[in-house]
């Protein structure tokens, strides 16, 4: 999942990089109704009218205060909260959009059957019920997910919300003509993927989506083809924002979605600007992971980048909607000055910089020579490359960052011990895979991303001192995952042993980020995002364990750090950074912390004073 690029998908792949890799939005993942995992305690605390907040003690006046805390905390109504975002949203509809910070944006708006706890850190990778009474209840066999409608729900205009409008929420999602943009989740998981949606022939819609049946107007069922224990992750995507049938206008019903949550739409100007006010049918029961304090909240689209920075630090704008972190000239300028650092968070984004290092392209079909690149790389040179360690993130030893489930330190090629490289491993490693004198292989990177550029440079640099020759193959971003990186072919036939990337994951836990980039069923022709084509026994076998209706939290949470570590042990991935991103708010905002399952603000519970 950067905000403005897409999560991971379990099989599409969308924009310039790998779903959540790209809009982060997604790179979403795996659970079992959170996996038994440890999570960091929030201290309890006043919540407000309507919020699930949990208030942790500390300095609000802290450079990062809002990583770990809530700064401002408040129960104060009224007043604008005003967001900006340099670009424009892929959709305001919850059912067809695959950007983070839409996802974040649309909890305002939008509730599905299960949603994040409200809180800071690790605390808001927890699942809670959203329009649902609880978590789901699974079957014996792991195919039957059931929820239960809370009673008293209502849109927007006072029509009560049923079981039924859910469901139709999740059947307009497989129309891919009309709704593009969204996650492929529900077609590949329940048992009748080829149904084709609602709008093709309303009048041949009366069964509808037979996988997903309403036993009563308050009792959701869905139909999985097999186990998946993480389908409370799925029904956490706004797809399962309910949606009547009778206002459903498609491609056009972006334009004003009928509410379910705190706010709704009061005017959209599309590619300008959004205005919402307060929803009169919604109270704090329905969500109490959100709030409702602000009496407006505008949303100004396609200002500049510059320009958003600009006025978010002169106090005319409140949030980047985009939270994907301020410019290089505002980055400067927060850093340098105490009083501004106050109002801004490093806040990690749950993305990983990395390069796949290919098991196929000769000689690089060798574990040792996959190891020598391990050894070999200059750590705190990539550091140097995606903004340093104060912004641009942490070094990297494992494949899962911090803010996953099942994530697990350790440091098996010495990357934290001996950040610039171990030579002297690197070339006993040349020596065991019969290259002593080196050898030369091609290295793929976007060729517009600056950070890329600088990466693909220093890698070139740090491996030639033990004499591995490094050819840089530039591409652009818009075709990078489709026709040069993500294409095994490509990569094979022009010798890219080695390829720079980013990934995120669309929910936050092994399964999610893992899945994707390293099980060998997600090898593909086209759009691959397995690029190291990395097909190992071990790690497939743990996938289908993590699978089994049998297996406890507990068991299914010990797999991912096994998958983890057997990836590291196989040299098919070389860790770079967990990536931040410099955050700023208005110090005016309310309630304002970074919720660790988006890696930005949580947009669901600000208020604004003054």
């Amino acid at each position: 999942m950067s905000n403005d690029q897409p999560r991971v998908a379990l099989v599409c792949v969308k924009g310039d990089e790998p779903l959540m890799t790209r809009r982060r939005t997604l790179a979403l993942t795996a659970c079992a109704v959170l996996t038994g995992l440890t999570v960091v305690a929030c201290a309890t605390g006043s919540s407000g009218s309507g919020g699930g907040t949990n208030t942790v003690t500390g300095s609000n006046e802290l450079y990062g205060a809002g990583n770990t805390s809530v700064v401002n905390p408040s129960t104060a109504t009224g007043g604008t909260l005003t967001f900006a975002d340099s670009s424009t949203p892929d959709s305001l509809d919850p059912g067809n959009t695959y950007y983070a910070w839409t996802w974040d944006f649309s909890r305002l708006y939008a509730t599905p059957l299960v949603t994040y706890k409200s809180c800071p850190g690790s605390c808001g990778l927890q699942l809670v019920p959203g329009t649902a009474t609880s978590l789901g209840q699974v079957s014996a066999n792991g195919l039957v997910w059931t929820y239960h409608l809370k009673h008293g729900l209502k849109f927007e205009d006072g029509t009560p919300v049923t079981a039924a409008d859910v469901k139709y929420a999740v059947e307009r999602t497989y129309d891919r003509n009309v709704l593009a943009n969204g996650p492929t989740y529900f077609p590949v998981l329940l048992d009748d993927p080829s149904y084709p949606g609602p709008y093709r022939d309303r009048a041949k819609n009366l069964m509808g989506l037979t996988s997903v049946t309403t036993p009563d107007a308050y009792t959701i069922q869905f139909h999985l083809q097999h186990p998946f224990p993480d389908f409370n992750y799925v029904v956490a995507i706004p797809q399962t924002a309910p949606v009547p049938p009778d206002k459903d206008t498609g491609a056009n019903y972006q334009l004003h979605p009928l509410s379910t949550g705190p706010y709704m739409f009061q005017s959209y100007q599309a590619d300008k600007q959004l205005v919402l006010v307060k929803n009169p049918n919604w109270t704090p029961n329905e969500d109490p992971e959100a709030r409702q304090l602000a009496s407006k909240i505008v949303l100004d689209l396609n200002l500049s980048a510059g320009d958003v920075d600009s006025q978010l630090l002169a106090g005319n704008v409140d949030i980047d909607a985009g939270g994907t972190g301020v410019g290089t000239a505002a980055r400067a300028k927060i850093l340098s000055s105490p009083a501004l650092m106050k109002a801004a968070d490093d806040a990690l984004t749950g993305f990983l910089w990395f390069a796949y290092i290919n098991t196929k392209v000769p000689p690089l079909n060798n574990l040792a020579c996959r190891q020598a690149i391990e050894y070999a790389a200059d750590k705190t040179d990539q550091q140097t490359a995606y903004g340093g360690p104060q912004v641009g993130g942490a070094i990297a030893s494992t494949v899962m960052p911090p803010n996953i489930v099942g994530y697990s330190q350790f440091d098996l090629y010495d990357a934290l011990s001996d950040p610039s490289g171990d030579l002297a491993k690197a070339k006993a490693a040349l020596d065991a895979c019969g290259q002593s004198n080196g050898f030369s292989v091609g290295l793929a990177y976007r060729s517009d991303r600056p950070t890329d550029v600088q990466a693909a440079q220093s890698m070139q640099a740090a491996l030639a001192r033990v004499g591995i020759t490094v050819q840089l193959h530039g591409y652009p971003s818009g075709t990078y995952y489709t026709d040069f990186a993500g294409s095994p072919a490509y990569v094979q036939q022009h010798d890219l042993g080695i390829d720079l990337g980013s990934w995120a994951a669309d929910w936050p836990d092994g399964y999610g980020f893992l899945d994707e980039i390293s099980n060998g069923n997600a090898i593909a022709p086209s759009g691959n995002t397995n690029i190291e084509q990395l097909n190992d026994p071990v790690i497939n076998n743990l996938f289908a364990q993590a699978t089994s209706p049998t297996l406890s939290q507990a068991q299914e949470a010990a797999i991912w750090p096994k998958i983890d570590l057997r990836i590291m042990k196989d040299a098919a991935i070389l860790p770079e950074v967990y990536a931040k991103a410099l955050l700023y708010r208005n110090p005016a905002v309310t309630n304002v912390y970074v919720q660790g399952y988006y890696g930005m603000y949580n947009y669901a519970v600000l208020g604004v004073s003054g």
